[in-house]
């Protein structure tokens, strides 16, 4: 969720963070030949699961970017582009993977050619009333 906000506020573009498990609950619907789809995928206990949304995507021609653990099992293909990041950390993992979303949403916002430094329409400080 973290990666599609920084990708949302300094690059424009709407973007929507799922859960895995919430895939085929709608947002599948939307995947096709045009759609990137940006995912993590840590080498834990939910790898299998992780792995079946794939294929899904994959189905229905998606272009899929997987942040993946060096550890996992996941293999490059036609439009499966797999970045590799260091082995599964257990909880640690969490940071570790929104350090790479928030480059990938520098490096878009720079070739779209949005300023990174004044994010527009953002406010500058919460009010809590």
């Amino acid at each position: 969720m973290e990666g599609a906000l920084k990708l949302k506020e300094i690059s424009h573009f709407h973007v929507e963070a799922y859960a895995a498990e919430e895939l085929k609950h709608g947002p599948l619907t939307l995947v096709d030949n045009v759609m990137p789809v940006v995912t993590v995928a840590p080498n834990d206990q939910l790898r299998g699961k992780h792995k079946s949304n794939l294929q899904e995507v994959h189905a229905r021609g998606g272009e899929l970017f997987v942040f993946a653990d060096a550890d996992s099992q996941i293999t490059q293909g036609k439009n499966l582009h797999v970045i590799r990041l260091s082995e599964h950390a257990g909880l640690l993992s969490l940071i570790l993977h929104t350090l790479p979303l928030q480059l990938l949403a520098y490096h878009v916002a720079l070739v779209k050619g949005t300023d990174v430094d004044k994010p527009r329409n953002l406010a500058k400080a919460v009010i809590v009333e």
